[in-house]
């Protein structure tokens, strides 16, 4: 039965939009692409000015720069094929590429979780801790919670996808998505999915709730260090080095909550792909921009990058 899937299913139809009228689907292709280039180029931009900028050499903006390589593999994983199917009407996906985009949605998504608990514990330090901050934060610490923020995402995705796709497929190839999410390929499956249910629900509760108690725990610390704060000004700043942040996180996890954390009776595959659409394709273009637009520090170095590429010599110091 196992090797049943590999022999009677070659590949998979993604449905995606196609219930829509072909007019709506090239206006979401052309709204999609622009949404697609300005991800990549915000998320690069971030890349290439903290690696440029000498003072945003600093560990929080190192993790910023590893949150937006995950975002850019995110959607390079879904958008292209999503814009493909809108495009060129072409909505099928070969076996091996549905396995694939799974396997890197999975590893891509429990990598963000881990990696936005690791911000949380870096603002922590940085307020609670001001003085210990550049001794607990070293390059070596660094390194080494950037490692523990990726690694859970490979034993996740390697367990979760390698389990489902061991079953047989005997029905419909036809995936009520357009990407191959866990949920709607699972609904392909004519086998006994109990235990796989199971391990994947305590899974995704145990991968989003640890992070997020841990992101939890890193602000009630940080949220009383700032009420101690006697000053109204040293309360902003310290809250400003922390509200980015907060907001990301706050789009993250809203988003995911409400695309696997609702329940069945109010289950609809269309309202689903809308929810989806938040965390894989909205959120990955906000993150720079928020980024970008909220702190002082990134538009003092976007502007010293701007003025030293055009030669100008009076540029903000």
């Amino acid at each position: 039965m196992a090797g049943g899937n590999w022999t009677r299913v070659s590949e998979f139809i993604l449905v995606s939009f196609s219930s829509l009228p072909t007019e709506i689907q090239l206006l979401l292709f052309l709204i999609f692409l622009i949404i697609y280039l300005v991800t990549l180029m915000g998320n690069s931009l971030i890349i290439l000015v903290t690696l440029a900028d000498p003072i945003l050499h600093s560990p929080m903006y190192f993790f910023l720069r590893n949150l937006s390589f995950l975002e850019i593999g995110f959607n390079l994983v879904i958008v292209p094929k999503m814009l493909g199917t809108l495009l060129s009407q072409d909505t099928t996906i070969s076996f091996p590429g549905c396995v694939t985009q799974m396997y890197f949605l999975f590893f891509f998504g429990v990598a963000e979780c881990f990696l936005l608990a690791t911000m949380a514990y870096d603002r922590y330090v940085a307020i609670c801790s001001p003085l210990h901050y550049p001794v607990i934060m070293n390059q070596r610490t660094c390194a080494k919670l950037a490692v523990a923020s990726w690694f859970p995402g490979f034993p996740v995705a390697t367990v979760q996808t390698t389990w489902l796709f061991s079953f047989p497929f005997c029905d419909t190839n036809k995936v009520n998505h357009f990407f191959c999410d866990s949920p709607p390929v699972l609904r392909l499956v004519c086998a006994d999915t109990t235990l796989f249910e199971i391990y994947a629900i305590i899974g995704t509760i145990l991968v989003v709730m640890i992070p997020c108690l841990l992101i939890l725990c890193s602000y009630s610390h940080i949220a009383a260090a700032i009420l101690r704060i006697p000053s109204a000004k040293g309360k902003q700043k310290a809250f400003s080095t922390c509200s980015s942040h907060l907001l990301v996180v706050s789009l993250f996890y809203v988003s995911l909550s409400l695309t696997y954390f609702r329940p069945k009776s109010n289950y609809s595959p269309e309202n689903k792909k809308l929810l989806s659409l938040s965390y894989t394709v909205v959120t990955p273009m906000l993150n720079p921009i928020i980024y970008s637009l909220r702190n002082i520090e990134v538009k003092n170095a976007l502007s010293r990058i701007f003025c030293k590429t055009i030669g100008l010599r009076n540029c903000i110091p």
